[in-house]
C-alpha cells in the first residue's frame, strides 16, 4: 500500500485551499500583493489631524489671557489701541513699530462704564460674532463620530466573523497533525518498556509492510489501548511507533473532544477519522482516554455530551476497516473506569501495560536522560538506579535534571554521586531547610523520634535497610526523616514485611514515650501510614485472625487485573462486621507498639548512643549507622 506524504503547500497550509482570513470589508481593507500600495483609513484619519494642526498654526488663537482689570489698564495707558468684542472674549491689539500687532484676551465683566473708557482714550471698537471655524465644527461634529463608529463596525464585525469561524469549526477535530516522521522519537529513545515496545513492534511492522499480514488474511488489532500510571511513557511509546513507521501522526487528548455544545464532541470524532482514513497509513493517538470513555453503568445524572461523544467513537471504530493502515493509539492511567464497550474485540483488541521500571529499566533510562549531561567519572547509574525503586520515566528525567542544577550551584563542571544522593532526597523528602531554628528541647525529641525509627528497622525482619537518619528540617513541616530504600523491586509483599513496616513506622513515637514519657505530634503521618496498612491487612489481604482469608473489601472487576474503587464508598458487609475491622485494626496495631516498646526498651544503651551521635553530627550515613549498632555493612 503505498504512503501518502502529508505536506504543506507554498502558503504553510497542510491541505489545498485557502488559508487566508475571510475578506469582510472589501477591497479597502484587503491586504495587498508583494509590490503593490495599500490604502488604509488610517492614512485619511493621519491627513485630517496633519490639516487640523496646519490650520491652527496658519490663524493662531490670541496668546495672551489676562484679567479684566489688566485689561483695561492697558486701555488707559494706550497700549490696547483696538478691541474686537465677542460674547466669549474681548480681543484687544496693539500696534508696533514694525506693523505687528500684539494680543490679547480677556473675559468680559459687565462694566457699563467700559465703553466709556474706549470712546475717551480714542481706542476704535466693534463687535464680532465668534462663530466656529467651519471646517473644525464639521471635523469635531461629523467626521470623528462617523469615523469612530466606523472603526468599532469594524473591529466588531472582525470578532463576529471570528466567532462564525469558530462555530462553523466546533465540529472540526482538534487533533495535532505531525508529519512523516516528525516525532522525532524513535524506539532506542524509550527505556523501561521493553514489553511494550515489543507489542507495538507489530504495529510499527504492519504500518510498514502491510501485504505480509493481509496476504495470508490476518489482521492488525484496530486499536491498542496503553495502560500505567502517569509518568510511565504512554505518550513517548506513542510517538516512537508513529517514528519508527515514518507515517502521519493525529495526537488529540479526550478532553477535546467535549465542548459545552451537545454534539459537538461526535462532530470531531467523525472529521477525525474522515481525515485519518485520508491520510491512511496513519496512527490516531487519543490521550486520557478515560475523558470520554468513562463507564457508561451506575453514572447518576449522566452527561449527553460525553456520552454522544462516546457513542460516535463506538461506532466509528466499528465501521473503519483495519486493512486501510489506521491504527488507534490511546492512553488511560485510570483503566478501571473504561466502558465495557471500548474494550471488547474489534475496538480496542489489545491493552499494553507500561508498568514501572525495573532496576534495569531504570538504568536505561537514567542513560538516556543523562546522554546530554556532563558526568564525573564518580557516577555510577547503576547506584542511583538501585537507590530510586518505584520512580517512573518522568521521575527519574526529573531526578537528572535536579542532579545537574545542583551541580551548578554547588560551583561545579561536571555532576557527582552526591549530586545524585541529594536529589534523590530532595525528591522523597523535599527541600533542605538549612536555616530553620529548632529549640534544643525540640531538636531532642526529633532526634530520639529518628533513631527510634531507625533502630526498630535494623532490628526487625522484613523491614528495609536505613540507609540515611538526619535531623535536618526538609520538605513542608519535616524536622528530620529515616531513610529507607530497599534492596530490590518488591512487587509482592509477605506478611512479615507488612509487620516489619508497621513497626518501624511505630518506633519514632515509641522512642519518644520511652525516654520523656510523653508524646508529641511528630508521629502524625506515621500513624496515617500505620493505619492504612493495618486497614489493607485486614480487609484486602486477609492477614487477619479474625477474618483469615476474606476480603471485604467490594471492588468491581477492571482490566488486566486492575480493580476499580468502590462507587459512592458503598461496602458489602454489616454495621457489625464493620465494627468487629476496626477492633481488629486496633488490636494489630497496639500489639506492634507493645513489640516496638519492649525492642527499643531491651536497645535503651544503643538508642541513647545513636541519638548522641546524631544530635552531634545532625547527619548519620547508612556506614556508621550499621557501625554504631554493630551490625557489619
Amino acid at each position: 500500500m503505498a504512503k501518502k506524504s502529508l505536506k504543506k503547500d507554498d502558503k504553510g497550509c497542510w491541505e489545498k485551499g485557502n488559508c487566508e482570513e475571510p475578506d469582510h470589508f472589501g477591497p479597502l481593507f484587503r491586504m495587498p500583493n508583494k509590490g503593490q500600495f495599500k490604502f488604509s483609513m488610517w492614512y485619511f484619519i493621519a491627513a485630517l489631524l496633519v490639516m487640523m494642526i496646519f490650520k491652527s498654526l496658519y490663524q493662531p488663537v490670541p496668546d495672551s489671557l489676562i484679567g479684566f482689570s489688566d485689561f483695561k489698564k492697558k486701555i488707559e495707558s494706550g497700549e490696547i489701541r483696538q478691541v474686537q468684542m465677542g460674547e466669549n472674549y474681548y480681543h484687544g491689539y496693539t500696534s508696533e513699530a514694525d506693523g505687528r500687532k500684539t494680543a490679547y484676551r480677556t473675559v468680559p465683566v459687565d462694566d457699563p462704564g467700559f465703553v466709556a473708557l474706549l470712546d475717551q482714550k480714542g481706542v476704535t471698537y466693534h463687535r464680532i460674532s465668534e462663530k466656529p471655524n467651519p471646517f473644525a465644527s464639521f471635523l469635531l461634529s461629523w467626521a470623528f463620530p462617523l469615523l469612530m463608529i466606523f472603526f468599532i463596525w469594524r473591529v466588531l464585525f472582525q470578532r463576529m466573523g471570528n466567532m462564525g469561524q469558530n462555530v462553523l469549526t466546533l465540529g472540526k477535530n482538534r487533533a495535532a497533525i505531525i508529519a512523516e516522521g516528525d516525532t522525532g522519537v524513535q524506539f532506542a529513545d524509550v527505556a523501561g518498556a521493553d514489553e511494550a515496545k515489543e507489542e507495538l513492534m507489530e504495529v510499527v511492522d504492519f504500518l510498514k509492510n502491510p501485504q505480509k499480514y493481509t496476504s495470508i488474511g490476518g489482521k492488525i488489532p484496530k486499536g491498542v489501548l496503553l495502560v500505567g500510571a502517569p509518568g510511565t511513557g504512554k505518550t513517548l511509546l506513542a510517538k516512537a511507533v508513529a517514528g519508527e513507521a515514518g507515517v502521519p501522526f493525529f495526537r488529540i487528548s479526550g478532553s477535546e473532544f467535549v465542548e459545552m455544545f451537545v454534539g459537538v464532541g461526535a462532530a470531531r470524532v467523525r472529521d477525525l477519522f474522515k481525515q485519518a482514513q485520508e491520510k491512511a497509513p496513519c496512527i490516531i493517538f487519543i490521550d486520557e482516554l478515560d475523558a470520554i470513555g468513562k463507564s457508561r453503568i451506575n453514572v447518576l445524572g449522566g452527561n449527553d455530551e460525553r456520552e454522544q461523544t462516546l457513542n460516535q467513537l463506538l461506532v466509528e471504530m466499528d465501521g473503519f476497516d483495519s486493512r486501510t493502515g489506521v491504527i488507534i493509539l490511546a492512553a488511560t492511567n485510570r483503566p478501571e473506569v473504561l466502558d465495557a464497550a471500548l474494550l471488547r474485540a474489534g475496538r480496542f483488541d489489545r491493552q499494553v501495560l507500561v508498568d514501572r521500571p525495573d532496576l534495569e529499566g531504570r538504568e536505561a533510562i537514567l542513560r538516556i536522560h543523562s546522554r546530554d549531561v556532563k558526568l564525573g567519572k564518580s557516577v555510577d547509574l547503576r547506584l542511583v538506579a538501585r537507590d530510586t525503586p518505584g520512580f517512573v520515566g518522568a521521575d527519574l528525567a526529573n531526578l537528572v535534571n535536579e542532579a545537574a542544577i545542583l551541580a551548578v550551584r554547588r560551583g561545579r563542571d561536571e555532576v557527582e554521586q552526591e549530586d545524585f544522593h541529594e536529589a534523590i532526597e530532595k525528591v522523597i523528602a523535599g527541600l533542605q531547610k538549612k536555616n530553620r531554628l529548632i529549640s534544643p528541647d525540640q531538636k531532642k525529641i526529633v532526634a530520639y523520634h529518628e533513631t527510634g525509627h531507625a533502630l526498630v528497622a535494623a532490628f526487625t525482619p522484613g523491614a528495609d535497610p536505613v540507609r540515611k537518619i538526619t535531623i535536618v528540617p526538609r520538605g513542608f513541616g519535616a524536622l528530620g526523616y529515616t531513610l529507607q530504600i530497599p534492596t530490590e523491586d518488591k512487587y509482592l509483599l509477605t506478611e512479615e514485611e507488612l509487620y516489619g513496616r508497621i513497626d518501624t513506622l511505630l518506633g519514632g513515637r515509641a522512642a519518644e514515650e520511652l525516654v520523656f514519657g510523653r508524646i508529641s505530634t511528630g508521629a502524625a503521618n506515621d500513624l496515617v501510614k500505620v493505619s492504612d496498612i493495618a486497614k489493607r491487612m485486614v480487609t484486602e489481604y486477609g492477614m487477619s485472625k479474625k477474618f483469615r482469608n476474606v476480603a471485604l473489601n467490594h471492588r468491581q472487576p477492571g482490566i488486566m487485573g486492575m480493580a476499580a474503587e468502590p462507587q459512592g464508598g458503598y461496602r458489602d458487609y454489616s454495621e457489625s462486621t464493620h465494627s468487629q475491622i476496626d477492633q481488629e485494626i486496633s488490636d494489630i496495631v497496639a500489639s506492634r507498639y507493645k513489640r516496638v516498646t519492649d525492642l527499643l526498651s531491651e536497645k535503651k544503651d544503643l538508642l541513647e548512643k545513636v541519638t548522641s551521635r546524631l544530635l552531634e553530627v545532625e547527619t548519620i550515613d547508612e556506614k556508621e549507622f550499621l557501625a554504631l549498632v554493630g551490625k557489619p555493612a
